[in-house]
């Protein structure tokens, strides 16, 4: 496959870091901002995305399409595109790097692959590209020997084999240990404020779990800013619990933590713009702050 120029949709805080990578490794980087936000349109513009307007007009230029969005839009965001391959011609293969289960990753692999294109799956772990621990991004079907081409362009490529869905089970149980977790520590921190007693449990949890508990400090502060992008992130993985016949309820709870983390005093936030200086007890009481608020406004 010869690669010059790759479409990414959507240019957020991934997208965007990943095709700056990219186009550090001299590929030219388009994208469709019709319709998009002006914070998505300011950060495509900031690290020199081309903007070809409709996904029509990207199709057409394309050499392959990245689809990096929350992952509730996924399967949205692959119809739009299935169409416009069928109305246009134009059959760029479509790689979903995108927080979904297996399940759903079949659904967007149909759908893309009934267009005429071909489906690679994908699954993104780790911060974008740029940080100092590397990216990997997890690739499996049918394409996806493929996608070695990208290796070292700012990202690692790790391999899953020929089977789709394998890239995106790897995402969904890692992230059900890590975005899950940090869901369960929260809500716990959460309850202690309501039964007041969290002065007692953050001195033991220091005491005794120091090193959890600087892993509670140095995340969760962050949660409100993307909590929105994880309610669709953990309703996938318990789709995927459900799948093999484990319980779903640990990361549809984790979904409802979430949720209500989106009420919070700073959701407003993005992760570019988190307040750095707020502690992870004022992160708590905040959010504790708004439990039943939600309901009773309902």
């Amino acid at each position: 496959m010869t690669i010059k120029t790759i479409a990414i949709l959507s240019p957020g805080e991934m997208g965007a870091a990943t095709g700056k990578a990219f186009q550090e490794h001299g590929f030219d980087i388009v994208t469709a901002l019709e319709g998009r936000s002006e914070t998505s349109r300011k950060r495509a513009a900031a690290v020199g995305f081309r903007d070809c307007g409709t996904i029509a007009s990207v199709l057409a230029e394309a050499d392959i399409v990245f689809s990096i969005l929350p992952p509730g839009d996924a399967l949205a965001q692959a119809e739009r595109v299935a169409a416009a391959m069928t109305e246009t011609g134009h059959t760029p293969p479509y790689f979903d790097c995108n927080a979904i289960s297996p399940e759903t990753a079949a659904q967007i692999g149909a759908t893309i692959e009934a267009a005429g294109a071909a489906y690679i799956d994908g699954g993104i772990v780790g911060n974008p590209p740029g940080a100092a621990a590397p990216t990997r991004f997890y690739v499996s079907g049918s394409g996806a020997a493929e996608m070695d081409i990208f290796d070292g362009m700012g990202i690692e490529i790790k391999q899953c084999g020929p089977v789709a869905g394998k890239a995106s089970a790897v995402k969904m149980c890692y992230a059900g240990i890590t975005k899950g977790t940090s869901a369960l520590h929260a809500a716990m921190l959460m309850a202690a404020e309501k039964l007041d007693i969290a002065d007692e449990l953050h001195a033991e949890l220091s005491s005794s779990q120091g090193a959890m508990y600087k892993r509670m400090e140095a995340l969760t502060p962050a949660l409100p800013a993307v909590s929105d992008r994880y309610i669709g992130e953990m309703k996938e993985i318990a789709k995927t619990m459900s799948a093999v016949n484990l319980p779903s309820g640990f990361h549809n709870g984790s979904a409802s933590l979430y949720d209500l983390m989106t009420e919070s005093p700073y959701a407003s936030e993005i992760r570019e713009t988190v307040d750095k200086s707020r502690t992870l007890r004022q992160t708590v009481e905040g959010c504790a702050a708004v439990i039943g608020k939600k309901d009773s406004a309902e």
